[in-house]
């Protein structure tokens, strides 16, 4: 059992200081924001994540987790200090590290004996030792420091941390290596042991290159709209190269959350940093942009002018399972709709909330599935939300002006779709009943 404090309690430090309370040990979630620690010390999560809320509040009974707004303590009480703080993206594409900062100075105003200090924040690389720079200017106490990268999915966050597949520990001593080792025994977990600054690449690396595959496939995805090829089917013939894998060839609207499109920008920025020409990662973030606008001129192309239409928009978070509407497809394509003139409605089960926070009230807003689609022109839809799967096509045509459907998600068979009277566009694949009339003359 180790006392491990975890400062910053958003999506990375609730979950992983949760996680290690289940293994045994002895948690304190620290934050500055006093609401947000009173809302957790009442049962209420700050964000949505399956399974969490039950598994907070098992080990809140058991003791082995607290909360505190006290972090001066915490530090003092801990011999593990995790640093959990977010790190979002300046306007010039580089990764912001003033909370990090902050964090370091209040360690090193702090720190009472040996302890190991771990950042779990996705950071540029040569973050640690700009940690270590500002901690030693506050104390000669001795420390180590560990990058030990957090690779989470939101919606799954609790058994992808439960049952890692790797763990990466890059540490400056082979104590502060072996201690944080063992504290992932129990995730069973491949160890990968390395130095601060390739952990810290590694984490970028692994982002960029998946999200290079995304844009890969909805480049072929485009291309195979003007052949006349399936993309689903490119995507399952390639994908079964085991030197490629199927996983992320799926076509659509382009990736969003808070990974992919932060850490191949600040990616970028570092690759200029140090004077290298990353062309790879700059077509992939240009194909990402661009994929958003695909979805407004599928819309177009049938419709015509979007002044005076209603579109309703299935989806606001950038994938199931969360609230998370952090570079959401849908924070693009609604403000884009609206500037066209479109009525816009916008279904989501869960994220309305932190939508509304970014969107306002540009569009209206519901958490009734059938009642958005009422009276549309159209329908986009940019989440694969289990509810949006199971659309009932014919209660659909019925609500509907006109049974059009703008898929960003691939999520229906075109035989399908076809059978139901619906003109269907999808990412990739040929339209389904294109429409007699010409959108041009209406």
């Amino acid at each position: 059992m180790r006392k491990i404090a975890v400062i910053g309690t958003g999506y990375v430090g609730l979950v992983t200081g949760t996680c290690f309370a289940e293994t045994g040990n002895r948690v304190i979630c620290c934050d500055i924001d006093s609401q947000k620690i009173t809302n957790l010390l009442n049962g209420v999560m700050p964000i949505y994540e399956p399974g969490l809320e039950e598994l907070v509040a098992k080990n809140q009974k058991r003791e082995t987790l607290q909360f505190s707004t006290d972090i001066p303590n915490a530090i003092q009480q801990a011999e593990i200090i995790y640093i959990a703080v977010g790190t979002p993206m300046t306007v010039t594409g580089e990764a912001d590290l003033m909370y990090i900062k902050q964090v370091a100075k209040t360690i090193g105003e702090n720190l009472n004996s040996y302890k190991i200090i771990v950042t779990k924040s996705t950071v540029p690389v040569g973050t640690g030792k700009i940690i270590s720079s500002i901690i030693k200017e506050q104390t000669a106490t001795k420390f180590d420091l560990v990058s030990n990268p957090e690779f989470l999915r939101e919606g799954v966050a609790i058994k992808d941390c439960m049952n890692m597949e790797r763990a990466v520990i890059g540490a400056t001593s082979e104590t502060a290596y072996q201690v944080i080792a063992e504290l992932h025994k129990p995730f069973t977990t491949k160890m990968v042991k390395t130095s601060v600054e390739t952990a810290e690449m590694i984490k970028y690396a692994a982002n960029a290159f998946l999200a290079t595959k995304i844009s890969f496939i909805n480049d072929i995805a485009n291309i195979c709209e003007r052949v006349g090829a399936d993309v689903t089917k490119v995507s399952e013939g390639i994908g079964l190269d085991s030197r490629i894998g199927p996983r992320f060839l799926q076509a659509g609207v382009g990736f969003g959350g808070s990974c992919f499109p932060k850490d191949t920008a600040a990616l970028l920025h570092i690759s200029k940093e140090v004077g290298y020409d990353f062309k790879l990662i700059e077509a992939v973030m240009e194909t990402n942009e661009q994929q958003r606008l695909q979805m407004v001129e599928k819309l177009t192309s049938v419709l015509g002018d979007l002044d005076g239409k209603t579109i309703s928009i299935l989806g606001l978070a950038f994938k199931p399972d969360t609230d998370d509407v952090r570079s959401a497809p849908a924070l693009d394509i609604i403000p884009h709709l609206v500037n066209l003139g479109a009525n816009v409605h916008a279904y989501d089960p869960i994220a309305i909330q932190e939508a509304k926070k970014k969107l306002g009230y540009k569009c209206t807003y519901s958490t009734d599935l059938y009642q958005t689609i009422e009276n549309a022109d159209a329908c986009l839809i940019l989440t694969d939300w289990q509810q949006v799967k199971k659309l009932d096509f014919e209660k659909a045509k019925e609500l509907m002006k006109q049974p059009i459907l703008v898929d960003g998600r691939n999520l229906f068979d075109l035989d399908t779709m076809k059978q139901a009277g619906f003109t269907y566009l999808s990412v990739g694949r040929p339209m389904v009943n294109q429409p007699s009339f010409s959108p041009r003359a209406m």
